[in-house]
């Protein structure tokens, strides 16, 4: 598969691991940057680097992630995406909690925000599924059993950006590793359960 970049960054490939710098400052969001007493809320930003491939078609990606958890909204994360207003992320992610977390954002013109579970780990499984117009995110812990994190739909096109984001939001930046990424053209039974 030929991949390209939306938002380039530096990379690289070896021996099944891909490691992707994320830039400070960067993320793919849709916000609208009110006001709160305390917290985030964030804008519209696009500037996360975006390494991806074109599928037609019902698909399963997998891939395991790893990063140093740094600063808050640290994140190595998949993607799929129709264009700039039109997308969906499942991310491992450094929480505002304090926790390492799988956290899913689904963008239709304006992004929301939903944290799943927490891993004491470093490292985590995370996959994604299409059928059609709908879509699921899964995590695991040891690439084998698989949960859902999300389902969703999307007025997605034949053919879709999919891959690897690397973000950091607040933070200054650092690597986002990805091993044993694979990106299979099939359709799952049950898209609830990823398989």
């Amino acid at each position: 598969m030929e991949f390209q970049w939306l938002n380039e960054s530096t990379i690289t490939e070896k021996g099944g691991k891909i490691t992707i710098m994320a830039p400070a400052k960067t993320d793919f969001f849709r916000g609208s940057a009110g006001q709160c007493e305390e917290g985030f809320l964030p804008g519209v930003l696009s500037n996360a680097p975006f390494y991806y491939t074109e599928i037609e078609g019902d698909f399963v990606l997998r891939v395991k992630v790893s990063h140093a958890f740094k600063d808050v909204y640290d994140s190595a994360s998949i993607m799929v995406m129709k264009n700039l207003e039109c997308w969906a992320k499942a991310c491992f992610e450094y929480t505002d909690f304090g926790t390492h977390a799988v956290v899913s954002v689904v963008t239709k013109d304006c992004s929301d925000d939903a944290n799943g579970c927490d891993l004491d780990r470093d490292d985590a499984w995370l996959q994604m599924c299409r059928v059609g117009n709908d879509f699921a995110f899964h995590y695991s812990i040891d690439g084998e059993s698989f949960y859902m994190m999300r389902y969703f739909n999307l007025p997605a096109d034949p053919v879709m950006k999919v891959g690897l984001l690397a973000q950091a939001p607040l933070g200054d930046g650092g690597e986002r590793v990805y091993e044993h990424l694979s990106i299979e053209k099939r359709t799952v039974k049950n898209i609830r359960a990823g398989k």
